[in-house]
């Protein structure tokens, strides 16, 4: 879930670019960017999350554009593909997965461009004999590359009567303005349930274990650790209906979010069996930020998502109350005959 960076800080008298310059220059901690729809995104939440899932391989897109009142303010988007690796070579009840994922956030319409390419492995390794209860252990390097475009940045100095039309005399480095950089990133977590009709789960990550350095001005500045605890579970509701929640909390720098919700399943074809079509809906709540409400659709293997950020925080005044519209698309390949493994959905 985006805010500003990662809980992006409320701006009022600022412009959009000004304030973003202003990040880059002074560091603010640099912070990450995420999604609401933190369930539909497994790469981006928890390296553990590495082929947790019950198929044989999984593609995940999201797209989310936050505060669309101020021009492109933050687009983000991300495509992940895992899957299960030597299925053969370890136990029928185990799972040993790799994922790779692209990652693109820009904000300003432009002006700063981060992209991440990332891949990572998880090992799940059961604790009883039908592999019901797993603990997962996960790890992934991303290779990050930020670019600082600022032809389109517009200062105070530059203000004339007719316009900015001005010249600044802001001097820039071009040799700064293009940063790369490796970092490190892990996760546990543990899951367990009662057959496969319902699942729980707690989870745990750390990102930027190394710390990388960056800096648009020259100055290192380290990226600090992002801390996630997540869980949630799911299970029956009558007989054609599945209650699914799940809770986020993340910190990192001194800032902290914490996410809540919860979504109901209801079949439309009465199979809970063979390719069951359901559909979704609930809410998630960012506390002191914005409610998000969701629905979804689940249909032949794909899985398709869509909520909105409905600002209730101070901010806005300045979003006019419109928060983020985010879409998210999961299709699951599986093999007919296979094993169905107990796994959580959310």
């Amino acid at each position: 879930m985006q805010t500003l960076c990662f809980f992006k800080t409320n701006m009022k008298q600022l412009t959009l670019p000004i304030l973003l310059l202003l990040a880059a220059s002074l560091q603010v901690t640099a912070q990450d960017p995420h999604f609401s729809q933190f369930f539909a995104s497994p790469l981006t939440l928890n390296p553990a999350l590495t082929g947790r899932f019950d198929g044989n391989y999984r593609i995940a897109g999201n797209y989310r554009n936050q505060w669309p009142t101020i021009n492109n303010a933050f687009t983000t988007a991300t495509f992940s593909a895992d899957f299960a690796v030597l299925q053969n070579r370890v136990p029928e009840t185990d799972r040993w997965a790799v994922g790779l994922m692209a990652f693109t956030d820009e904000q300003a319409d432009g002006v700063l461009k981060n992209t991440f390419y990332s891949i990572s492995t998880a090992y799940h390794k059961a604790l009883d004999e039908d592999g019901t209860h797993q603990v997962a252990l996960g790890f992934q390097g991303t290779y990050a590359q930020k670019r600082l475009n600022t032809a389109n940045l517009k200062f105070e100095d530059q203000l004339r009567s007719d316009g900015f039309t001005g010249i600044t005399n802001e001097i820039f480095n071009p040799q700064a303005l293009n940063i790369n950089y490796f970092d490190l990133n892990a996760g546990v977590m543990f899951s367990g349930g009662f057959g496969l009709a319902s699942n729980y789960y707690v989870g745990g990550s750390i990102y930027h274990i190394n710390k990388p350095r960056e800096s648009f001005t020259g100055a290192q500045f380290a990226l600090q650790n992002r801390y996630t605890l997540h869980g949630g579970f799911y299970l029956p509701v009558g007989q054609t209906a599945t209650l699914h929640t799940s809770l986020l909390h993340q910190s990192q720098a001194g800032a902290q979010e914490t996410v809540l919700g919860a979504a109901i399943g209801f079949n439309l074809n009465n199979d809970f069996d063979y390719r069951p079509a359901t559909f979704y809906a609930g809410s998630w709540l960012r506390f002191n930020d914005a409610i998000i409400p969701y629905i979804g659709l689940e249909f032949n293997k794909f899985r398709f998502g869509a909520s909105y950020d409905i600002n209730v925080s101070r901010l806005r005044t300045v979003s006019n109350s419109q928060g983020g519209f985010e879409i998210s698309l999961i299709y699951i390949g599986k093999r007919d005959g296979d094993k169905g493994i107990s796994c959580p959905k959310f």
